[in-house]
């Protein structure tokens, strides 16, 4: 695998991007979606689906939509956070408030269940860690900065979750069919994993 940087002339049915970090090239020469981005770029195999550019703009909205979401979740109201996920009986998800939720119905039971559990809060920003966008899938992965009032507190405290989030197109758009996400954002002793 070749890192590059994407030139403007580079025709996206020739390429799978994953992004991993600040571009060097003149920001100017790249679509404002890209701007300030490195894309590592691979030659297809003849039966991998080719990446389209509109297709990772479109993957950079859902993400950004996604990240709205979440302000209005540290509020109390998934509703937003909802119209992201697939409503395929394959959806996942895993939060910090208890075990894995699969299909719809669990799912939006666990969302609304953990959206409970705040209020008064917002989104404070997101370090991505990684991307990486296919034709079939995307994940990405980032510690999510958050700031809202927990459980019964009267404060609103400051929180980091550790976050991984896969996409796939479902009938022309991007849907997140799963993501977990923990708190643990630092290293821990290994008598962490022991469970009392």
């Amino acid at each position: 695998m070749r890192t590059i940087t994407l030139p403007p002339t580079l025709r996206a049915s020739h390429v799978v991007a994953q992004r991993i970090g600040p571009a060097t090239q003149e920001p100017s020469a790249l679509s404002s979606e890209l701007r300030g981005r490195i894309l590592r770029v691979t030659e297809p195999s003849f039966d991998q689906e080719v990446l389209d550019l509109a297709s990772l703009e479109d993957f950079d909205q859902v993400v950004e939509q996604y990240h709205r979401a979440l302000g209005e979740f540290m509020k109390g109201n998934p509703e937003p956070a909802k119209k992201v996920f697939s409503q395929r009986d394959d959806v996942t998800l895993g939060n910090p408030f208890g075990p894995f939720a699969r299909g719809w119905k669990q799912v939006v039971e666990t969302m609304e269940r953990a959206a409970s559990n705040y209020r008064d809060g917002d989104a404070t920003g997101f370090e991505n860690i990684a991307t990486c966008v296919t034709a079939d899938l995307a994940y990405i992965v980032e510690v999510e900065g958050l700031r809202s009032k927990v459980g019964g507190r009267d404060d609103v405290a400051p929180l980091a979750l550790r976050v991984t989030s896969i996409f796939r197109p479902e009938d022309g758009v991007w849907k997140m069919v799963h993501r977990h996400a923990d708190p643990i954002t630092t290293t821990q002793p290994a008598e962490s994993v022991v469970h009392r």
